[in-house]
C-alpha cells in the first residue's frame, strides 16, 4: 500500500522548507520509498476527518496500511526502522542516531521554537525586548555545546543517519536570525544536508505545492 503524508495546503513558511512534513519528505527520500501527499487547509486540520489523523488537528501524518501515525519524530523513527539508508546495522550506533533524534527534538529545537514565535506571543509586551537577549543566549548555549560535539567532522556519529536529518532540520529554523552563522562548522554541517540529493527532491517537491497556492 502506498505510504500517504498530510501537509500544508498553504505552507505559513513561505516555501522555506521549514514546515514539518519537510522531515517526513525528505526521509522518505532517503528510504527510496514512494509517497502520495494529502494537502490540507488549516480548517481541514481542526475537522474531524483530519483529527482522526492527528488529535491535535497538525501536520505531518503518516499512513500506511492501516497504520496511521503523528508526530514528526515518531514518523521518522518509523521510517528509519523499517527501511535501509536512515539508521546503521550496528547496535550502538543505531542507538546513538536514534538519541540524536530526541536530541533534536527535545534539547536543541524548543529554545528555538521559542525565539521564532516570541513575536507573536508576546511582541506587544513591554518586556518583550529585554527577553530576547536571553532567548539568543539560550540558544547559544545549545549550539555551543553541539558544535563542541561535531568539531569538524561531517555528520553527528560517522556516516549520516536520521539523528542528522533531524538536527539539519532543526537548525534551519535559525535561518535569519544570524546565530547559526556564529558557528561556521554547523552552518556547513546544515549545508551539507541541504546538498543530499534526497533533501533536494524533497524540497522541491514541498516548494511545488507553496508555488502553486500562490499562483
Amino acid at each position: 500500500m502506498t505510504i500517504t503524508i498530510t501537509a500544508f495546503e498553504s505552507s505559513p513558511d513561505g516555501g522555506k522548507g521549514l514546515a514539518r512534513d519537510m522531515r517526513v519528505r525528505w526521509a522518505l527520500e532517503e528510504a527510496e520509498q514512494p509517497y502520495d501527499v494529502r494537502l490540507v487547509s488549516f480548517r481541514a486540520m481542526k475537522e474531524p476527518a483530519h483529527l482522526a489523523r492527528h488529535p491535535f488537528g497538525q501536520i505531518p501524518t503518516y499512513e500506511e496500511d492501516g497504520l496511521v501515525l503523528f508526530e514528526s519524530g515518531a514518523i521518522l523513527f518509523h521510517i528509519a526502522q523499517h527501511h535501509a539508508g536512515l539508521l546503521p546495522d550496528d547496535a550502538d550506533a543505531r542507538a546513538r542516531a536514534i538519541t540524536w533524534i530526541f536530541a533534536a527534538l527535545n534539547t536543541v529545537e524548543p529554545p528555538i521554537v521559542e525565539l521564532e514565535q516570541a513575536p507573536y506571543v508576546e511582541g506587544d509586551r513591554s518586556w518583550h525586548k529585554e527577553r530576547l537577549p536571553l532567548m539568543r543566549d539560550r540558544i547559544r548555549t545549545r549550539l555551543d555545546q553541539l558544535s563542541s560535539h561535531l568539531g569538524d567532522t561531517e555528520w553527528l556519529d560517522g556516516a549520516f543517519s536520521a539523528g542528522d536529518l533531524m538536527m539539519v532540520l532543526v537548525l534551519r529554523r535559525l535561518e535569519g536570525s544570524g546565530l547559526l552563522e556564529e558557528y561556521p562548522n554547523l552552518s556547513a554541517y546544515v549545508a551539507r544536508g541541504e546538498a543530499r540529493p534526497a533533501y533536494q527532491r524533497a524540497y522541491a517537491d514541498q516548494l511545488a505545492v507553496f508555488k502553486a497556492a500562490v499562483d
